[in-house]
């Protein structure tokens, strides 16, 4: 930590003494570079920490520009009351272009971005209000208190400074709980969405992160170029600008700005092989994508991950999964306060295929309920409307006394629903850790105006989260592995850690899908002590399993699927009794310590007739 903070205030003291070591025209050159950090950071926040495909922060740039070029030459506004209503412009036009996220993802959301970013350059092109292809000039210097703004070296202390304050108010959302929230989406929305993340309100915030620095950029550039012109805005610079981001690495908000920095230069030192220089950008693009997809920022990390794998004997030696700490036992709820989980003739269809077929169900509080069945027969697809992911065709699902048929997601994390699924979902790109921690939190995204002007209690949440976490972490076993990615991680330990990521929203309802799937015979029975320790502790779980041993030995009652319709219910010994359960699922292969159904006697046949052949004469 030391060395690190020793680091950062080298950079910043050189970045402070740079102007006296450069010409005129070379500090112009690095002014347009800290122009272009301030768009790398915004695309980077959009496209890395939150997987939106953004192809429109050029138009940011643009709108902050021009908005601030019309108010102040048209309408007679000073520089900073433009600047601030230029800003506005910007996010509301940010809120604008993050309306397509919320319906399309993946290279769909790219294009329509990209068109949006067209037809503004169309519009700016061919309107009479930005001047046409001439543009617009004659835009007033900033002023400051004492500050002679028009020398382009004290401008460079003004982009300096806002470079550096956008640098870190970016890491700090990066690292508290709004970036891991949008990290999360970006590696798995679903999941993401499951453990509480309000996820359309966060594809919008990243669109108005972008936006906000992008605005920002266009005032800058306004300030110091004194003109705004269409060329400067072209789809050229916003492929540049892309190509700024993967080099330096889009899911670090400091390589997004050595990528811009650095590219700037080389473009300035090229400009007089123009047409070989765009080659060479595509060929470096292709060649990071491909070799370095992580870019230049991400060069560290792999080389940590390189040497870590030399050590890894070392470190396994030192790490390993610790007992489960069981919860304490609760008072059992009262039966009489109703069912937690209703579910009533809901039939879900797949175009012309029914998965469920009137399917109905009671779970109340305090259960360990069981759903087994043969594959296809529609198990995980009533999970996924119990907790939102599908919206039932017909029919009604209550959770908690309210109807959450159409509740999304998030909305029924928030009332105390949580879930694990059939294959892991963890956050691949999140440590352990955050991982925990993106569940952890339940404050809602309408608070993030505490980012803008309330950073003290934006901390002092994180010190708590980050205590409950290790709580958590500690109660599961997982301390030991806290920091490390839950890939790297044997497949028990990942189960183990996605039940914790569960229990970390404190839920009434816990919904787990196959969680003795991959485990061996000593795995599965700590999973079974950690589910009923679950139980004790006050919450409802109803699984999907396999494992009719595991099943008998932790269920209370036992509902059977098969074709998507209940063919039996009860208590296990029941369930495994049933002819129509045997004949649909277990066959052979039903628990042998359970009794079976007698086989009916044989009716009794009338005598046979005097003189008429015996059955064994018969068969002769």
């Amino acid at each position: 930590m030391t060395f690190r903070a020793g680091g950062i205030g080298v950079l910043a003291v050189a970045a402070w003494l740079l102007p006296y070591g450069l010409g005129g025209y070379a500090i112009h050159v690095v002014n347009i570079a800290l122009i272009y950090a301030l768009l790398a950071m915004g695309m980077g926040l959009a496209m890395g920490i939150s997987g939106q495909i953004n192809l429109a922060q050029v138009a940011f740039f643009g709108v902050g520009a021009y908005t601030l070029a019309i108010l102040t030459t048209g309408y007679g506004h000073g520089f900073w009351t433009a600047a601030a209503l230029a800003l506005l412009a910007t996010l509301v036009t940010g809120l604008f272009v993050g309306i397509p996220a919320l319906r399309m993802q993946s290279h769909y959301l790219g294009i329509v971005t990209l068109g949006l970013a067209l037809g503004f350059i169309n519009w700016i092109t061919n309107a009479s209000v930005t001047g046409g292809a001439d543009g617009i000039s004659g835009i007033p210097l900033p002023s400051l208190p004492g500050v002679d703004l028009s020398s382009e070296y004290l401008y460079y202390y003004l982009e300096l400074t806002v470079c550096a304050v956008g640098l870190g108010f970016g890491l700090f959302v990066v690292r508290t709980s709004l970036g891991r929230r949008l990290r999360a989406m970006r590696d798995d929305s679903l999941a993401a969405g499951a453990m509480g993340a309000e996820i359309p309100l966060l594809r919008m915030t990243a669109f108005l992160l972008a936006s906000l620095y992008g605005g920002l950029a266009g005032v800058l550039y306004a300030g110091l170029i004194r003109y705004v012109a269409p060329e400067t805005f072209s789809i050229g610079n916003m492929f540049l600008l892309l190509a700024m981001v993967i080099i330096g690495g889009r899911r670090s908000l400091v390589g997004c700005v050595v990528g811009a920095v650095g590219l700037t230069l080389i473009r300035e030192w090229l400009s007089d092989f123009s047409t070989y220089a765009q080659l060479g950008y595509g060929v470096v693009v292709v060649l990071m994508v491909v070799f370095a997809p992580t870019g230049l920022a991400g060069i560290p990390s792999r080389v940590r991950e390189f040497t870590r794998r030399r050590r890894r004997g070392d470190a396994e030696d030192r790490a390993r999964l610790r007992p489960f700490r069981p919860y304490d036992v609760v008072k059992a709820p009262d039966d009489g306060h109703g069912p937690l989980l209703d579910i009533r003739s809901v039939t879900q269809d797949f175009r012309g295929l029914r998965a469920l077929d009137e399917v109905s169900l009671t779970v109340r509080p305090g259960e360990i309920r069981g759903i087994v069945g043969p594959n296809g027969s529609g198990k995980t697809t009533l999970f996924n409307v119990i907790s939102g992911f599908y919206r039932a065709t017909s029919g009604q699902v209550r959770f908690g006394g309210r109807a959450t048929t159409t509740a999304r997601p998030y909305t029924l994390s928030l009332l105390g629903m949580a879930r694990t699924f059939q294959n892991l979902r963890l956050f691949g790109r999140l440590t352990v850790r955050e991982n925990i921690l993106v569940a952890l939190d339940r404050t809602r995204t309408h608070s993030l105006w505490q980012y803008a002007v309330w950073q003290p209690g934006v901390v002092r949440r994180e010190r708590s989260l980050r205590r409950e976490a290790q709580e958590l972490l500690e109660r599961f076993g997982l301390a030991d592995f806290a920091e490390a990615a839950p890939g790297s991680l044997p497949y028990g330990i990942q189960r183990r850690i996605e039940i914790a990521r569960a229990m970390a929203s404190r839920p009434r309802l816990l919904l787990l899908d196959e969680p003795a799937a991959g485990l061996n015979g000593e795995e599965v029975q700590e999973l079974a002590r950690i589910v009923r320790s679950i139980r004790d502790g006050g919450t409802t779980v109803v699984l999907i399993e396999h494992n009719m041993g595991l099943v008998m030995s932790l269920c209370e009652r036992v509902t059977v699927l098969s074709g998507g319709v209940v063919i039996a219910e009860g208590t296990p010994a029941e369930v495994v009794a049933a002819p129509e359960v045997i004949e649909a699922y277990l066959g052979d292969a039903a628990p042998a310590d359970v009794p079976r159904p007698e086989p009916a006697p044989p009716a009794p046949q009338p005598a046979p007739p005097a003189g008429a052949p015996t059955p064994k004469e018969t068969t002769r």
